[in-house]
């Protein structure tokens, strides 16, 4: 829902040695996405992402993968934390808390999260296995503290079980998204922020 009819979206362009990240992000949306990281199962999880937040997202990078995926993985955890920062504004009338639970076959992860302005990461995630062909994803807890740092939120990963890497990481990026998707939405009975100090 719109605050005062005023769509709630964010346009950030990043450009550093290492990388070049265009980030567009609507949040009260469709879940309709454009991804091209150039890391295929990090485009994956951003489309969950959009698809289970309801959120458009346009995400378009290029990074120096002959050297590694960190640099990539990380920068477009800063330039979607920055979106989140933008899109939300002064922040007023949202719900602020979110928390959801996401299953995938023998796989729960739980996720919460408090756009309060105060960054900081909770991860509790032990991987079975690192590795998804070539790709480390050990690198999306780097992400996500790219992301809270940025974006300005306490956000806690926790995985409750699971086997499968695969299972585990969509089940988390769904339950982020779900989360998100509370947090951010609007409550008519909010009046300006959701905080007895008047700011978030």
């Amino acid at each position: 829902m719109k605050k005062n009819g005023a769509p709630r979206q964010a346009g950030i362009h990043r450009a550093t040695k290492e990388t070049d990240i265009r980030v567009e992000w609507t949040l009260d949306g469709n879940g309709e996405s454009k991804i091209d990281t150039g890391i295929r199962f990090l485009d994956h999880m951003l489309e969950l992402w959009a698809k289970h937040g309801f959120f458009d997202l346009t995400v378009q990078a290029k990074g120096d993968l002959d050297i590694d995926e960190h640099h990539t993985v990380e920068d477009v955890g800063i330039v979607m934390g920055k979106a989140l920062h933008q899109a939300l504004g002064e922040k007023a009338g949202i719900k602020r808390f979110g928390f959801a639970s996401a299953p995938l076959d023998e796989t729960l992860a739980q996720v919460t999260v408090d756009l309060s302005g105060r960054p900081y990461l909770v991860y509790n995630v032990t991987l079975p296995d690192r590795k998804i062909k070539s790709f480390d994803l050990g690198l999306f807890e780097d992400f996500f503290q790219a992301f809270v740092t940025h974006g300005g939120l306490n956000l806690h990963v926790n995985l409750m079980y699971g086997r499968n890497p695969h299972h585990i990481m969509e089940a988390i990026f769904k339950a982020l998204a779900k989360a998100l998707d509370q947090a951010t939405s609007i409550d008519p009975r909010v009046s300006g922020v959701l905080s007895t100090k008047g700011s978030l």
